[in-house]
């Protein structure tokens, strides 16, 4: 049996595209922004929206965001307060 060389065995092989993880708190400081207020309402964002949860030690678990997730986290910022849902004073 001839093999044949890589470029040639099928088509089907994809490259994965590099996706960016950032935790809550990363994306609260770079926004300025309540990381507890962000949480709260990032929890409104589906996985499809770029939300995950990123697991630590044992039980300990935070939210992440793609860059999809920051781009919809922002739009969701927005509406929140359009809607007087505002951030709470930072103390």
């Amino acid at each position: 049996m001839e093999k044949r060389p890589a470029a040639q065995c099928g088509s089907s092989l994809k490259m994965a595209r590099t996706i960016h993880v950032y935790t809550i708190s990363r994306v609260a400081q770079e926004l300025g922004e309540d990381q507890e207020w962000l949480a709260e309402i990032a929890f409104e964002l589906e996985p499809e929206d770029g939300r995950v949860y990123i697991w630590g030690d044992g039980e300990d678990s935070e939210i992440g965001l793609t860059d999809f997730g920051i781009e919809n986290l922002r739009d969701l910022i927005r509406e929140c307060r359009d809607q007087g849902r505002a951030q709470p004073p930072k103390p």
